[in-house]
């Protein structure tokens, strides 16, 4: 076992085991997953299933069907800041393990770096938070939750006497509770650094003391905590865990290809609602078409609500960006985005039915540089895409 691997499994270790009461003196950002360097970040964000807590998602016996119109994307270029890129300066500069283009059900491109392939699994990040939205009307669906405006006390009565007694699950989807969170990766004391790895009664302890600093609907303020807290929701009213009932809403009745993993908390018994899902390329891509699909099966049943996507995707009155955990275009584009840290994405632009699934293992967490390229590398595919 190679050092990288054992760094990676004491840091995780080391989030996972913070005590319901997180304090400045446990965070030491040497030990961060948000501090790595590149190789930790390869072998860690790719192996990392193998050596900490994790659930199996079953694979399908029925894998759901991608052909192969592959095309040359060498000519696609974009410019930032006066200077030309193309794809493959992308991919080298922002360290992209896996890229995928996919138009109606055909793979246009396929490009894996660092040894990965087509069987290779790598880490969602945030990409898990759009999943766990799905998870929420895929139960609404099923009717183990009544509706989307009910308070998350309904499902989580430990919470009741918080500043969450008003807040609906809703508000929670739309990251607009209002609830103060400090989600800065830079920081190792911040709310993120402190508590992300928390969940149940130790997620509770630490929300319940929180302030409440807007009221609900009136400012965005990204917030993974909540994220944990809408995996409690779906966990709570579907009386299961989190990985056997996507496992039998999406994973194996859409079909995906591969067994997929999810990460566990603190205490190693529930997955996050807002992190940490393994899984490969392709199935990553093949999340994308179910939520282009509308939630859709290839027989026509439906798994989520009847315009749960549409509503996912449509702007709240907090930010025109953010939907129902997905990442949204702004009022001029109908494309949208489950987005995680350090480069994970699966962005879909239902007008071309085109999905774009990249993995990456950007320098930092996040930065305005990093995403601008990415947008702008988007920008010149469609481009491409539309004038085929």
């Amino acid at each position: 076992m190679n050092k990288y691997i054992l760094i990676f499994i004491f840091s995780l270790l080391f989030i996972n085991t913070l005590t319901s009461e997180p304090t400045a003196q446990q965070a030491n950002p040497e030990d961060s997953i948000l501090f790595w360097d590149r190789e930790q970040k390869i072998n860690g964000f790719r192996d990392g299933y193998k050596f900490v807590p994790s659930r199996i998602i079953k694979k399908s016996t029925n894998p759901y069907p991608l052909d192969y119109q592959l095309l040359d994307f060498s000519d696609v270029t974009y410019r930032y800041r006066n200077k030309s890129y193309s794809l493959e300066d992308y991919i080298d500069k922002f360290n992209v393990a896996g890229l995928l283009i996919l138009r109606r059900g055909n793979v246009l491109f396929e490009n894996y770096n660092f040894g990965n392939d087509e069987d290779s699994k790598w880490i969602s990040f945030s990409v898990t938070k759009s999943i766990t939205s799905m998870l929420v009307g895929a139960a609404i669906e099923d009717g183990f939750i009544e509706d989307i405006n009910d308070t998350v006390i309904k499902y989580l009565p430990d919470l009741s006497g918080s500043n969450y007694d008003e807040i609906s699950i809703k508000h929670v989807l739309q990251m607009s509770s209002g609830i103060e969170w400090n989600e800065d990766y830079d920081d190792p004391y911040s709310d993120v650094n402190l508590a992300a790895g928390l969940n149940s009664l130790d997620l509770y302890k630490y929300l319940y003391k929180l302030d409440k600093t807007n009221k609900p609907s009136r400012k965005f303020n990204y917030n993974t905590a909540e994220s944990n807290l809408l995996g409690g929701v779906v966990r709570s009213a579907v009386g299961s865990n989190l990985s056997n009932y996507l496992e039998s809403k999406i994973w194996q009745s859409f079909g995906m290809e591969s067994d997929a993993y999810w990460g566990l908390d603190n205490t190693f018994l529930d997955e996050l609602g807002g992190c940490c899902i393994y899984a490969t390329l392709k199935d990553y891509a093949r999340v994308g078409i179910f939520a282009l699909n509308q939630g859709k099966l290839l027989n026509g049943d439906k798994v989520l609500p009847e315009n749960w996507m549409e509503d996912s995707t449509k702007a709240s009155s907090a930010n025109q960006y953010y939907g129902y955990q997905w990442w949204l275009g702004g009022r001029r584009y109908e494309s949208f985005a489950a987005q995680g840290i350090f480069g994970q994405l699966i962005w879909i632009d239902p007008p071309t039915e085109t999905v774009v699934v990249m993995q990456s293992a950007w320098d930092k967490a996040w930065t305005l540089e990093a995403e601008q390229h990415k947008y702008a590398l988007l920008t010149s595919i469609m481009v491409k895409l539309y004038n085929l």
